[in-house]
């Protein structure tokens, strides 16, 4: 029954005055040695010299975590409450904190072709950035692609300072990061048919695209009605500046670079253009198969293009790009496109080897093409020495703004 008593309730007992001890059991020998194991009857398995062991190793560790707090060392429970306090000098006392994590590669750069899908593209990004939290670093000079040697640096500089994980787009040819002791970012583009694209290009310069259409808006209100309504037969065939070389050499200095020969039209520019791709250039993806190109740039950069491909389909999305399908266009003479041809043989060997490059990317991770067969290369002439003048540096349209009239819908 007393023991009943003693260990049935909740609380602790009270401790047996002497004389209870002695009428327990009590004699001097057995009575006194309850009195003195005591101290230790919530651990009656731990004998007096274990339990010194134990304080002593607690107190040990006791002042050994003061001796750290002393010397700079604070404790979770202060770092917490500064956290949630705010204020916080923790950032002077011990430095800042690691880094994040940062995604491979942390630095990509698509310096987009015009008339190459870079819209729907750019589009998508704003998207992309809000939902996966990278920076999308975008300019406002839209229409200059070649740059000075002082223009490039300052570029580069303003570049590779912005929070990483980044993503820069505008329209420039290739620069090269470590020529000015910058880290070489990851570059990505996409290119198309140089007919169509120099096809679309001409037309959108004059009539823009659905979206002006619908706005009643002119585009390039400054050109000329007999420029703006200028056949494009005429301009092929009577070799006006814009349906000639160099304005025709488009696409190649792109991947090129800023050195002035990149903007000749010959084999030098190409064999250059072709080594940046193999080196600097994740992906080069082919507008005709953007789908493809979308599917792969989710693969290879997941924490710029998760989720690409099923935005891209959203129907709403669609709508929205549907309106940057240029009007008015029409479709050149046989004999038109067969000079074109000719003029853009540079711009066609690049293109294809661009293209083959994607096939065998594709079937590297099991994609299938599922277009029309192609049509078999065009036969080009040998072309006499092309002179190389200045181009007009008007080809690139603002098309920020049209981003700009989208979210503001």
């Amino acid at each position: 029954m007393k023991k009943k008593q003693q260990h049935g309730g909740g609380e602790c007992p009270a401790p047996w005055p002497p004389a209870a001890a002695a009428a327990a059991g009590g004699g001097p020998g057995q009575g006194g040695g309850l009195l003195r194991r005591r101290p230790l009857s919530l651990l009656p398995f731990l004998s007096l010299r274990d339990y010194v062991f134990c304080m002593a190793t607690l107190l040990l560790f006791c002042l050994g975590s003061l001796f750290y707090q002393l010397n700079g060392g604070p404790p979770h429970f202060l770092l917490a409450l500064r956290h949630c306090l705010g204020n916080s000098t923790y950032l002077d006392d011990h430095g800042p904190p690691p880094q994040k994590v940062l995604p491979f590669p942390s630095q990509v750069v698509y310096n987009r072709v015009g008339k190459c899908g870079s819209r729907t593209v750019v589009l998508l990004l704003r998207i992309l950035s809000e939902k996966h939290g990278f920076n999308l670093v975008t300019s406002d000079i839209h229409n200059k692609t070649r740059l000075t040697k002082n223009e490039q640096m300052e570029l580069i500089k303003n570049i590779s300072t912005a929070e990483q994980p980044y993503l820069f787009t505008r329209h420039v040819h290739f620069l090269n990061f470590s020529r000015f002791g910058g880290d070489q970012p990851v570059y990505i583009n996409i290119i198309r048919d140089p007919v169509n694209r120099f096809l679309s290009n001409y037309f959108f310069r004059r009539f823009g695209d659905w979206r002006g259409e619908q706005n009643h808006m002119i585009r390039t209100p400054n050109m000329r009605q007999e420029e703006r309504y200028l056949d494009i037969n005429v301009c092929i065939l009577e070799n006006y500046p814009e349906c000639s070389n160099p304005r025709l050499f488009y696409i190649i200095p792109y991947f090129c670079g800023q050195h002035p020969r990149c903007r000749e039209p010959g084999e030098w520019a190409l064999e250059r253009a072709k080594l940046n791709v193999n080196e600097n250039f994740l992906l080069v993806g082919i507008l005709e198969e953007l789908e493809d190109v979308l599917l792969l740039l989710e693969r290879f950069l997941p924490h710029y293009f998760k989720d690409v491909l099923s935005i891209y389909k959203n129907p709403e999305h669609r709508k929205l790009g549907n309106l940057t399908v240029t009007v008015k266009k029409t479709v050149p003479s046989p004999e038109a496109i067969q000079i074109l041809y000719q003029r853009m043989r540079y711009e066609y060997e690049f293109y294809y080897y661009v293209k083959e490059q994607f096939h065998l990317l594709k079937r590297k991770f099991g994609l299938k093409s599922h277009i029309r067969k192609p049509s078999p290369r065009p036969e080009f002439f040998i072309p006499s020495p092309l002179e190389t003048e200045e181009p007009i540096n008007d080809e690139e349209e603002d098309d920020e703004k049209w981003l700009e009239d989208i979210y503001k819908r």
